[in-house]
């Protein structure tokens, strides 16, 4: 089950540190920003599955390889792959990457919950249907 969405952003000086290079846990942001356009383009906006299904999706486990630093001014391509689909947790394999390089690659693990009780869900039908098989 694998079809990369692919989020474009730039890197700016607030993701950096000192000598302009992207603070390592701020590739956990990215990636994250990532995920939530993906949905998106999936039709599905976080704050309606709060609001409207009393469900979130919550980070249960990363795995982080950094391999090249993100400068300043960098425009990085974050990806998206479904690598497992479970069911009330996707295992998610992201990348970033500037141009052909790659910078930092993740495999993420996200659970979905009941808002009321924090308690694992199951993964709503219309997203499991929407997702890449």
């Amino acid at each position: 089950m694998s079809a990369a969405y692919r989020f474009s952003m730039r890197v700016y000086w607030e993701d950096t540190d000192a000598a302009g290079i992207v603070f390592y846990a701020n590739y956990l942001k990215f990636f994250e920003r990532a995920r939530s356009e993906w949905l998106r383009s999936l039709g599905f906006e976080q704050e309606a599955l709060r609001r409207d299904a009393g469900i979130a999706f919550v980070v249960a486990e990363t795995a982080v390889r950094y391999r090249h630093p993100a400068r300043l001014d960098d425009l990085l391509s974050v990806s998206v792959d479904v690598i497992h689909l479970g069911q009330a947790s996707l295992e998610i394999g992201q990348q970033a990457r500037r141009a052909d390089e790659l910078l930092a690659e993740a495999t993420i693990r996200i659970g979905c919950i009941e808002l009321g009780t924090f308690r694992p869900c199951r993964i709503p039908n219309d997203i499991r249907d929407s997702l890449p098989t």
